[in-house]
């Protein structure tokens, strides 16, 4: 999409990825009905824009933070052939936004961050059920690699 630029964000971007992080929330929760009402909070967003351990991404448009992700390092499990992976999050769209390619431009950069890093291992989370996003994803070139199940019947346990 023209016009849009990707930067890294800026404890100034705080208001509107606050917003953003609501947005997500509103969003995954048909997806997750183990989600607590609000108010919740994924992320303690302050600290990721201070922090070197995270990489925060925004892509703007005309002024207006549409999009955003970040990028960390975690500790692979000791039986894996990597010691260390990047991990994706806070992957969010506006939804006037969706399908004009502006996740696979944050996709991108944290791609190029994992490089500059040195990992060669990238891996995120996304619904099972959300379609629009794992599409987005295997566009980027994601592959499905895990399911993670659960009982969803409390009673049964």
């Amino acid at each position: 999409m023209e016009g849009i630029q990707i930067r890294e964000a800026t404890p100034e971007d705080l208001a509107a990825l606050l917003s953003l992080e609501q947005r997500l929330i509103q969003a995954e929760r048909p997806f997750d009905p183990t989600i607590r009402q609000p108010p919740v909070v994924y992320y303690n967003l302050a600290n990721l824009l201070k922090t070197d351990t995270f990489y925060v991404l925004v892509a703007e448009h005309d002024g207006q933070i549409v999009s955003c992700g970040y990028g960390t390092t975690k500790e692979a499990r000791p039986y894996l052939d990597h010691a260390h992976y990047a991990y994706l999050g806070f992957m969010f769209t506006l939804e006037e936004y969706r399908g004009k390619g502006i996740n696979k431009l944050i996709v991108d950069a944290l791609v190029e961050w994992a490089k500059i890093k040195g990992l060669k291992e990238i891996r995120l989370t996304v619904y099972q059920d959300n379609i629009p996003a794992i599409k987005a994803y295997e566009k980027a070139g994601f592959v499905k690699h895990l399911i993670e199940m659960r009982i969803a019947d409390r009673d049964k346990l």
